[in-house]
């Protein structure tokens, strides 16, 4: 009977193979390359399973490992496919913890360089950073139908447009996801909408549409302010304070001074005063600061900022809208110029979405989100509204004639 090997000989062995029994066996290509083996019959074919190198799997792991080969081999299974299948479920395993967000993100970076409008990866982005604030942080193998329907619900009445094409695209990176292995192909895509999702929701065709305040195009707005500046009066200045902060009417008419810290460059509006009910801090720009000092010189002790005709009295929203009229924009509405700066911040800034939604002070939709968010992101804001004043500040594009040019 041959002897069984010991760990001197697999260690002194030469080239060759070394047979310690019952199928396993040590390989040595080099006195550096010693590998261990395991061979065995499968259906009238021989087969060889790896089982690791020597020293790393010592003599001991490696008879280990045979026997639990051999263990398999009794119960009619096949180690070597055994393995291969472990191997392939803790890879899928792996694959669908991949979340929601990145799955985005993959699905972007495969698809933006056949976008060639940069306006369009932007749109992207911003509408699946939306989607993200509910299901970002989930497995994407786990997203089903309820989870779709929370990011959807809330805007489909709304937004109904912007709700449809969202869920075009939470469809197309789940089915992306499938192709990657990150979801059970044999699971359908909860944001489908033919046959499923169209037996929840009302079609976006029958969606009552939502009537939006008039708001002023942004790449109009230093125009319209160039105009305004040529005014004069408590409406003017209240006027472009509001634009300035692209605050409410009602924060901006009501607005005291015991709530402005002219030196610290912020005007905190008390939760009273808020459609949310939480205290919002507005950070000052130049241009803000510089009508908060002309209007110091008109205090009266009523500690207004924008005096009404009447003393102790604010400014009326129609002192507003009359300066508007006045202008021949009698089109516009004061809650339009948030849609101006909202829609600047969006198409033609990189400032996050969440920062700009703070500056607006928007309610937070997800409970989630709103507990990891708990600062107010002043900074941020600061360098938005400094760069929104800016912007209304500059000069319009002068256009110059061919004729004029050839001169």
């Amino acid at each position: 009977m041959k002897e069984k090997l010991t760990a001197k000989t697999a260690e002194n062995a030469g080239p060759g193979m070394h047979g310690d029994g019952d199928g396993l066996w040590l390989r040595v290509v080099t006195e550096e390359r010693r590998n261990w083996l395991f061979r065995y019959q499968r259906q009238g074919k021989g087969r060889e399973m790896g089982l690791g190198p020597f020293p790393a799997v010592s003599l001991a792991e490696a008879r280990d490992k045979a026997d639990a080969a051999r263990k398999l081999l009794a119960n009619g299974a096949d180690p070597l496919e055994q393995r291969r299948e472990e191997k392939a479920a803790k890879q899928t395993a792996k694959a669908r913890a991949t979340s929601f967000a990145e799955a985005c993100d993959a699905y972007i970076a495969s698809n933006e360089a056949a976008w060639r409008n940069p306006k369009h990866r932007y749109q992207w982005r911003a509408t699946l950073d939306y989607a993200c604030k509910t299901i970002g942080p989930m497995a994407v193998g786990a997203i089903e139908t309820e989870h779709v329907l929370q990011v959807l619900q809330p805007i489909w009445t709304t937004k109904p447009e912007t709700a449809s094409r969202l869920r075009g695209r939470i469809e197309l990176v789940l089915s992306y996801a499938t192709a990657r292995g990150w979801r059970d192909r044999n699971v359908m895509n909860p944001a489908l909408w033919r046959g499923h999702l169209q037996l929840v929701l009302p079609s976006k065709r029958k969606v009552r549409p939502v009537k939006h305040l008039a708001a002023l195009p942004w790449q109009e707005a230093p125009v319209f302010m160039r105009a305004l500046h040529e005014r004069e009066g408590a409406g003017v200045n209240a006027l472009m304070f509001a634009i300035f902060t692209a605050a409410r009417s009602g924060e901006v008419r009501l607005a005291r001074w015991d709530e402005i810290d002219l030196d610290g460059a912020v005007w905190t509006i008390p939760a009273g005063r808020m459609k949310g009910g939480k205290e919002h801090h507005v950070p000052l720009s130049k241009p803000a600061l510089a009508i908060l000092k002309e209007m110091a010189k008109l205090k009266d002790g009523s500690g207004l900022v924008f005096l009404g005709v009447k003393r102790d009295l604010p400014l009326s929203d129609m002192t507003l809208t009359a300066v508007l009229r006045r202008m021949g924009r009698g089109d516009l509405t004061m809650h339009g110029f948030r849609s101006t700066f909202r829609d600047w911040a969006a198409e033609a800034t990189g400032h996050p979405n969440h920062v700009v939604e703070q500056a607006l002070a928007h309610a937070i939709p997800s409970a989630v989100e709103a507990a990891y968010r708990r600062g107010d992101l002043f900074e941020k804001r600061k360098r938005l509204m400094n760069d929104w004043t800016a912007f209304l500040a500059r000069s319009p594009a002068e256009v110059v004639q061919l004729k004029e040019a050839r001169a």
